[in-house]
């Protein structure tokens, strides 16, 4: 593990480049209050369709460092999409008073575990926005970018029974850092379990035993920021608990990108991979889709319509649905009250904060 100064070293390094902030999205999101105890001290967003229909789907969308809910979902054209399929729209948002960088802590402890800290906290907007507009728990799915990437692989890990598919893009395996220095070597490609151990990160994350989310996986080969290394770590996680071979079932080499599944024995695709040929850390989006901004690159494959038509995303008959009631069951309040919850993170936000200001990252 490296030492404080060299994370500050590190740290420093990042003051030159381009903040990932985007424009704001014109207000297509709205605020999401009152869903729990929030023990995470997030902030929440939704998008809902005009008309939705009882028995839609939910996207969970979590963004990157220094982006907000409403840049990312204008940029990766969520919402706008949602309009036209029929599917609501979930995007949990970090807070300053968390992460000076807009990170999800996907790296502290008390925050990627189950029933605790910001995993929790999305698992209860989760519960509300389910509650509240009659979503079929059986079509939730959660995709991020970056730290919001390795936060997807911390919910997947913590609350595999909750989702139907997942999408992690350039992000990392879930469990494999436990601090900011281990964080920024994980993001490197040093260090970090393999193999079996890998596996029995997730395995050992909630009770859960299968069967598990299906899995979508979205890296660069140019990244220089997350190493694409981290793609095939998160596939042999996920590849592991799902029994299957090294090998893939499949693989599809396009115009800019190769794609590899794993599937089962009865041919359904389990895990997938896209590695995206000479791009950089991002997401990939189209321009028919959306807009392209820092972090954010056009490299003519939309991930966000190619998500939509894997997870089935389309509005199912409103008339079949009409008497639908969901049976989602809201997880009780068994945390902290986010006023307590901000004293006991004090510690490590200011530790996070002086070593920002240290870099001179933070004034």
């Amino acid at each position: 593990m490296r030492n404080l100064s060299d994370t500050i070293n590190r740290l420093a390094a990042f003051k030159g480049m381009k903040a990932m902030q985007m424009p704001h999205a014109g207000g297509r999101l709205l605020p999401l209050a009152d869903f729990g105890s929030n023990p995470g001290g997030l902030a929440g967003k939704i998008h809902i369709p005009p008309n939705l229909a009882a028995g839609a789907a939910l996207v969970v969308v979590l963004h990157g460092c220094t982006q907000t809910a409403d840049g990312y979902d204008l940029s990766a054209g969520w919402s706008r999409l949602a309009d036209e399929l029929g599917f609501a729209l979930l995007f949990p948002e970090q807070r300053r008073l968390n992460n000076a960088n807009l990170c999800f802590n996907w790296f502290v402890p008390e925050d990627c575990a189950r029933d605790s800290g910001e995993a929790l906290s999305i698992r209860q907007m989760i519960g509300k926005v389910v509650a509240d507009r009659a979503i079929d728990p059986k079509r939730i799915f959660i995709n991020g970018l970056s730290a919001g990437g390795a936060m997807t692989s911390v919910m997947l890990a913590t609350y595999p029974e909750l989702f139907a598919g997942g999408a992690i893009i350039a992000g990392l395996p879930y469990g494999t850092a436990t601090s900011i220095p281990e964080a920024f070597d994980r993001m490197r490609g040093h260090g970090g379990p393999s193999g079996k151990a890998l596996q029995a990160l997730v395995e050992k994350a909630s009770p859960h035993a299968g069967p598990w989310p299906m899995l979508s996986i979205w890296h660069g080969t140019a990244d220089a920021t997350v190493a694409v290394s981290n793609a095939d770590g998160i596939v042999e996680q996920w590849r592991g608990l799902n029994g299957l071979a090294a090998a893939p079932s499949s693989v599809v080499k396009a115009k800019n990108h190769t794609r590899k599944a794993w599937s089962k024995a009865d041919g359904t695709e389990v895990v997938t991979q896209y590695l995206i040929d000479g791009m950089g850390h991002g997401t990939p989006i189209s321009a028919a889709d959306g807009v392209a901004a820092p972090f954010m690159l056009d490299v003519g494959l939309s991930s966000t319509r190619e998500l939509a038509q894997v997870w089935k995303l389309q509005a199912r008959d409103r008339r079949a649905q009409s008497f639908y009631k969901p049976n989602f069951t809201l997880i009780g309040d068994r945390t902290a009250s986010p006023d307590s919850a901000k004293t006991r993170r004090g510690g490590i936000r200011e530790t996070i904060e002086n070593a920002l200001r240290s870099a001179g990252l933070l004034r």
